[in-house]
């Protein structure tokens, strides 16, 4: 019981703010079908740990949205938008946030959720980046605006960095990236090299997504091994002073 006190304490919420949908405000959203932008305007992030019958059984994360959408028509309720959440979950991991076109500015993911309406994905890496393992999907549900999610992930305090992206069929990883057309179905930008959320999970006036292509994590940020290595050498130090203060005392 304990314990899931604990975990419960750590639920973690971070606004965003509204009507920032547009990426650095110059993207223009598809006309065909036609996406509106509280459909992918990331308003809030949570994360607490999923209990199942006061068994911790993995995460729970709620995005929520201006608004849902369902241009394509999808079973699930919505598929205007796709949303990435990357997960830090200690030292090393992977910098580039998978195909988005950001990279973290500060450490790496060791878990990635994929969300779309016709199908969600998991993945993990090693400390090193290097390897990438698939893990069970996790299951998506709408509770108003929202999207809730539970993957497999161990409960804990983390770090993450979250994005809203475009949907298309027509793309192997379901997200539809800017180009210079004016189709539409294009994303329009004026840059060939924009990234393809159109709102990143940001405190506002932090627009270095879409100026120099980094994102900075929300959450717990702290380097944990560096803390750990903090307080042995304080410890070290606290067991040297008692060792002088008990030989000075004998003498």
């Amino acid at each position: 019981m304990l314990l899931l006190m604990l975990l419960t304490a750590s639920l973690l919420t971070v606004a965003d703010p509204a009507g920032d949908a547009l990426g650095d405000g110059g993207y223009i959203l598809p006309r065909q079908p036609a996406v509106t932008g509280d459909a992918l305007d990331l308003r809030s992030f949570s994360a607490a740990p999923q209990t199942v019958a006061t068994q911790t059984t993995g995460m729970r994360f709620t995005v929520s949205l201006g608004q849902i959408g369902n241009p394509w028509n999808a079973p699930s309720g919505f598929s205007a938008g796709v949303t990435d959440i990357f997960i830090k979950a200690g030292p090393g991991g992977r910098t580039a946030l998978a195909d988005t076109g950001l990279r973290a500015r500060s450490g790496g993911w060791h878990y990635h959720l994929r969300v779309t309406g016709y199908g969600s994905t998991l993945e993990r890496t090693d400390d090193t980046g290097e390897q990438l393992e698939r893990l069970a999907p996790p299951t998506v549900r709408l509770d108003g605006t929202g999207l809730v999610i539970d993957a497999a992930v161990p409960a804990g305090s983390y770090a993450y960095w979250v994005t809203s992206s475009v949907y298309t069929p027509l793309s192997a990883g379901g997200v539809l990236k800017p180009s210079g057309g004016s189709g539409p179905g294009s994303l329009q930008t004026g840059r060939a090299d924009a990234p393809t959320p159109v709102d990143v999970l940001a405190p506002a006036g932090d627009t270095r997504a879409f100026t120099d292509g980094t994102l900075a994590p929300v959450g717990d940020t702290r380097d944990r091994a560096s803390l750990i290595l903090a307080a042995l050498g304080g410890l070290a130090l606290l067991l040297t002073v008692a060792a002088t203060l008990a030989l000075w005392r004998r003498r």
